[in-house]
């Protein structure tokens, strides 16, 4: 099978498409709207998903897990909560099924339909706190801070590999604290969590920032979030953190008595990230040959390919690559030696590159001799000869250049796409003729952002954190506004 794959500027939908299943992330599912995650992409996620729990627990949380069915009345118990969701629920009516007498097949029972239909989980609010009002009696069971890690279900219409799929992975967090400020600041604290995670592990620049009321998640208060840059100009939500407020504990009706003896309803933060970070890690870096990915994230930070001719020089580099290959494991880095014989080297070499490896050692028998090898850098393409000695310390200090190249790389990227604009016309044109983030006015009307959204297809993406005042006009209206929003296109 052919590795290219098709150039961005050709058609950037379709390049993403081709490098998801040419470098053996995903493949496509039997089931409309869902994928198969591969072992290279599931060991992509599983390094995300290791970082980020170390980073939960170290911030005092714990993991848990809640059941994939939710009863549909639990849904109906917050009205924002279920008016948010119905569209994308998946319902589970009957529990049998049985051979149709009239040879069709295998049908439902009528006789086994439920007493209460099921949701299949889009997310787990409901049936958490359900379960905390038997766990939360007193102050002194408070904080609560759970976390989950599962696979959850949004019927979607239009989906895309690792971006937007019927069936993901996700964890969700979900707590319950004594006050308002400890609730807040539990869902600015993760907030941070994210974005420290998605620079210093994705090598992706973020915008920390709340959503509007119009982008909020069904049932919050506020909504966090961090808004990271595509290459081709997108946004895309890279995680969310919500403080719920008192919203799901009055509806599972979720008090505790306070130090003072009295009852009161506790308050609530939920925040998630799911397998769409793998999409972004995707778009942020890659290029027209393959994968690049981060050092500190990728399942194979460095291959060793060995060019020899007869079974002598094998057996020499064979050697050599086995004493490189403990001391690199040894200085924790994860390598492989790919002396497989099946292929030519250069076939190894686009192999590696299309999947991303940071670093490629070519080791032949003059490199023996002159006690050197030839190493390449995914990021730049650069080669370099280095010397044998000492070869993990300098592929350690290497690995450490290129995740920070590749974070400099992107956030110059995104530094370039975030471009002020005073008018309706220059919005547009910045929109259609280079895209990223528009920093403009907006009146603060739901209105006037839904009509935003119809003329240019672009959102409020999110008001930043670290927002200065500044008096302006909105775009479209013309009324006041004291602050600049964030606009894009998005995934």
């Amino acid at each position: 099978m052919s590795k290219e794959i098709t150039p961005r500027q050709q058609d950037y939908a379709q390049w993403y498409n081709d490098l998801i299943i040419k470098s053996g992330l995903a493949d496509y599912s039997a089931v409309r709207g869902c994928m198969v995650i591969k072992p290279y992409g599931f060991a992509l996620w599983e390094r995300m998903r290791d970082e980020l729990d170390r980073m939960f627990k170290d911030t005092g949380h714990q993991n848990a897990y809640f059941p994939l069915f939710i009863p549909k009345s639990f849904l109906s118990r917050e009205a924002a909560h279920v008016e948010g969701f119905a569209k994308e629920c998946a319902v589970v009516t009957h529990y049998r099924l049985k051979n149709d007498p009239g040879g069709a097949g295998v049908i439902v029972d009528p006789e086994a339909k439920l007493e209460e239909e099921l949701i299949v989980r889009p997310t787990s609010e409901t049936i958490i706190w359900n379960a905390y009002k038997d766990w939360i009696k007193s102050y002194r069971d408070l904080p609560l801070l759970i976390n989950q890690w599962a696979n959850v279900v949004r019927w979607e219409m239009r989906t895309r590999l690792f971006l937007r799929t019927s069936e993901f992975l996700w964890q969700e967090g979900h707590t319950a604290h004594a006050t308002a400020p400890e609730a807040e600041a539990e869902a600015r604290q993760m907030l941070a969590v994210y974005a420290d995670f998605a620079e210093r592990y994705m090598a992706l620049p973020v915008v920390r920032g709340v959503k509007s009321p119009a982008e909020r998640f069904a049932g919050a208060v506020d909504t966090y979030c961090i808004e990271a840059l595509m290459q081709d100009g997108k946004a895309l939500q890279a995680g969310t953190s919500h403080f719920l407020g008192q919203n799901f504990a009055k509806a599972f009706d979720v008090q505790f008595l306070t130090r003072e003896n009295k009852l009161e309803h506790v308050w609530a933060t939920s925040w998630g990230v799911s397998t769409r970070l793998v999409g972004a890690l995707v778009m942020a870096h890659s290029d027209d040959e393959g994968l690049v990915l981060p050092p500190l994230l990728a399942p194979l930070q460095v291959v060793i390919v060995p060019i020899w001719k007869g079974a002598e020089q094998k057996a020499l580099i064979d050697a050599k690559a086995d004493e490189i290959s403990a001391e690199l494991k040894k200085a924790g880095i994860r390598v492989k030696y790919d002396d497989s014989d099946n292929v030519r080297p250069g076939w190894k070499f686009a192999e590696y590159e299309m999947k991303g490896v940071p670093v490629r050692i070519a080791l032949g028998a003059r490199d023996l001799e002159q006690n050197v090898a030839e190493v390449a850098r995914r990021d730049t393409r650069e080669k370099m000869s280095l010397s044998l000695d000492n070869l993990a310390a300098r592929i350690k200090d290497l690995l450490d250049d290129i995740q920070q190249q590749i974070y400099r790389a992107a956030s110059t990227y995104r530094e370039e796409h975030i471009t002020p604009a005073d008018d309706f016309d220059t919005f547009r044109k910045i929109l259609d003729e280079k895209g990223g983030f528009v920093s403009a006015h907006w009146d603060g009307t739901a209105e006037t952002e839904t009509r935003i959204k119809e003329l240019t297809k672009a959102t409020i993406r999110c008001i930043p954190l670290d927002n200065p005042p500044e008096e302006g006009k909105c775009i479209l209206s013309g009324k006041p506004s004291r602050e600049r929003v964030l606009f894009a296109r998005a995934y």
